[in-house]
């Protein structure tokens, strides 16, 4: 235990004896799908107790920034405006504009900081589970493939399908990420992403791949829009990437489920590239399918890097929109961005900003080809991560910058160094050789390979735990308000577009 190396074992002993008279027995843990399931009614009745009715939704958008965090939105509000020349601190984004907020606990059944895939399941399917576990109740354990038989929680796009609603996904992460497959899959697992990440034992007890679900699951099957990263999930070991001829696919089971999708969908469109996606006609290609990396899609910034060229978050938003619009009962969508996260925990403020910036495009984008009477968007986090804005920058200060005073000169700290507005509480960016931190007034912060400093060193920054913020617009909107439990915000969807009916 790391408090055994830091304190005495009699200090350790006294205050362990102080903690245990000091605090009253806990109460029982919720332990069961129905207890959460129970919580979430509640929490529905209570808000809507206070609400004056309201009309049903047609659609629902839920856009999950992955790791968007309070300090991230504010962050990114300022970087922002700060690109445009404008004043960043009082700038607006699109999801500023959002009617109604609420603050989201986003503990899991066994954690006090989660992970993205019992936080997803919350979200997607009602019921708060175990870290890496997605899509199946709190009754199952992490990696144990029997244990979660019986146990798997119908998602809001499941419910939607049994209604004729259309449905789609998207993400700039692997389509199999936790994420996205929070909307379509089942698994103790979250690594379980191909076949050849599944240990043989899981495959014998009946436990399929997440890559499989998506093209012959109960839900993945019927999505109509599915577009991110990770083909090589989907591509057997003997195939060749189209983009890039040294890589090749990693299933061993020789399926190539690209091909199985397109042969299932033969007025459905597979792309690989922007181009291809561009070239999309909604009204004569049914299905789509997009995967535009073999892992993970660039972070925002680097796109332009990419030969094949990527489609834009916002460019995708519009194109499953414009499809999903289509079907005249409605729709649900889930857009994530999913590589905010990816950059937090590399340590690099600047990636995680660009690609929340590149989310709020989106959003716009979504609040631009949608009418507030008849769709509910919603944007939140799965969780927060642990940058901090601090010290005492005048207004206008490159939130990129150290911390200056009024005459523009670095601000310094005890040991005689500058500091950075934005650092993180632990990652890769702290000193861990004894040499101390380096003096950011020597090199280039805003250089979009700069890593903020930290506090703790670890190879990768961790999640953080706080709340984080849900906002909304359209009908069941003013549902989202107060502090509310993650798992609250299915409930909320479901009812905008089901009512009573969905029970």
């Amino acid at each position: 235990m790391v408090t055994e190396k830091i304190m005495r074992p009699g200090v350790l002993v006294a205050a362990a004896a102080l903690s245990c008279a000091a605090v009253p027995a806990w109460p029982q843990l919720q332990q069961d799908t129905a207890a959460y399931r129970a919580q979430g009614e509640a929490g529905l009745a209570r808000l809507k107790a206070t609400s004056a009715p309201e009309t049903k939704a047609r659609n629902v958008i839920i856009f999950i920034g992955d790791g968007m965090g309070v300090s991230t939105i504010t962050a990114a509000r300022i970087f922002a405006g700060q690109a445009l020349g404008r004043d960043g601190e009082s700038y607006q984004a699109a999801m500023d504009s959002l009617d109604h907020t609420a603050l989201v606990k986003t503990y899991s059944h066994d954690t006090q900081v989660a992970d993205s895939a019992p936080t997803a399941t919350a979200i997607m399917a009602g019921v708060k589970t175990r870290n890496g576990i997605i899509g199946i109740g709190p009754e199952a354990s992490l990696k144990d493939c029997a244990s979660g038989k019986g146990h798997e929680l119908p998602s809001l796009m499941e419910l939607a399908q049994s209604r004729g609603l259309a449905t789609g996904v998207v993400t700039t992460t692997r389509i199999t990420h936790a994420t996205p497959a929070s909307a379509y899959a089942h698994t103790v697992e979250r690594d379980w992403e191909a076949d050849t990440n599944m240990p043989q034992a899981a495959k014998d007890e009946g436990c399929v791949d997440i890559a499989r679900q998506l093209v012959e699951g109960r839900v993945g099957v019927h999505l109509d829009v599915v577009m991110g990263g990770g083909r090589t999930a989907l591509l057997p070991k003997d195939v060749k990437d189209p983009e890039y001829p040294d890589k090749s696919g990693l299933r061993a089971d020789s399926r190539n489920l690209i091909a199985e999708w397109q042969a299932h969908n033969p007025r459905g469109l597979y792309a690989w590239n922007r181009g291809q996606l561009m070239a999309f006609n909604p009204a004569r290609q049914t299905r789509l399918l997009g995967l535009f990396e073999p892992d993970h899609m660039h972070y925002e910034s680097d796109r332009v890097k990419d030969g094949a060229g990527e489609p834009s978050l916002a460019e995708m938003t519009e194109t499953a929109i414009r499809l999903l619009s289509r079907n005249r009962a409605g729709y649900v969508l889930l857009i994530e961005g999913g590589r905010i996260d990816h950059a937090h925990h590399a340590g690099n403020a600047y990636r995680a900003l660009s690609d929340t910036k590149a989310m709020d495009d989106a959003v716009a984008a979504a609040l631009r080809l949608t009418k507030a009477s008849d769709t509910l968007i919603i944007t939140t986090a799965d969780h927060s991560h642990t940058l901090t804005i601090s010290g005492y920058a005048p207004r206008g200060n490159p939130i990129l910058g150290t911390v200056n005073d009024t005459a523009g000169k670095p601000m310094m700290a005890k040991d005689g160094k500058s500091y950075t507005t934005l650092g993180y509480a632990n990652g890769p960016g702290a000193a861990a050789d004894g040499t101390g931190r380096p003096d950011p007034s020597t090199t280039d912060t805003d250089n979009a390979d700069y890593l903020q400093s930290a506090l703790v060193p670890l190879s990768a920054e961790t999640h953080g735990g706080e709340d984080v913020v849900a906002r909304a617009s359209g009908p069941g909107a003013a549902l989202v308000r107060g502090t509310i439990e993650q798992h609250t915000l299915y409930y909320i969807m479901r009812d905008a577009l089901f009512g009573a009916k969905a029970k």
